[in-house]
């Protein structure tokens, strides 16, 4: 079985190029929800010179917009969303200092290379599995653009949050890497 490493964070851009694709990881630390709508927003703040409502700088944003927490629970459920939706604002908002994201599917050639010239790393969440993945969510709480409801931005905390390194700084693509190993 393959190792499981475990990253803070805080820490992930001093570990990104050490991630290669297809690397088991348990994340811990602070990340973003952002989905479509709020991508749309930050990248009307950008083209206006606007500071965005979040500090992207070494951040990452999990695409996902969870449902309303039951009693008793910090977040209802939180699975990931298609990342391809989020591909005409990735490059820019990495070129911003973004480090990571977080979602499901395979990702644009245009994302992938900023990735790589950003030394980034995209990673993919077992979708289908909003409750796995809210039971590893400690806290949340709304930051910007509240008026989104499950889509406005918010701030989690994540302990042990599974997910695979579907692209990493070097080039290397799980779903290309997949294919190709079954193509003959």
């Amino acid at each position: 079985m393959a190792e499981v490493l475990e990253i803070n964070v805080s820490d992930l851009r001093g570990a990104c190029e050490k991630l290669k694709a297809g690397d088991k990881v348990l994340l811990t630390g602070i990340v973003y929800t952002a989905r479509d709508a709020a991508h749309k927003r930050f990248d009307a703040l950008l083209d206006k010179g606007e500071p965005l409502p979040i500090n992207i700088k070494d951040a990452v944003i999990y695409y996902a917009g969870p449902t309303p927490a039951p009693q008793g629970k910090p977040i209802g459920s939180c699975g990931p969303t298609t990342s391809g939706r989020m591909d005409k604002f990735a490059p820019r908002l990495l070129d911003n200092g973004l480090c990571g994201m977080i979602g499901k599917g395979e990702r644009s050639v245009q994302v992938r290379d900023a990735i790589k010239r950003n030394k980034g790393v995209y990673f993919c969440a077992i979708g289908g599995a909003g409750a796995l993945a809210a039971s590893c969510i400690k806290s949340c709480r709304v930051v910007a653009f509240d008026d989104l409801g499950c889509e406005s931005v918010k701030e989690l905390y994540i302990e042990k949050f599974p997910v695979t390194v579907a692209d990493d700084c070097g080039g290397g693509d799980i779903f290309s890497s997949g294919r190709a190993e079954y193509a003959m």
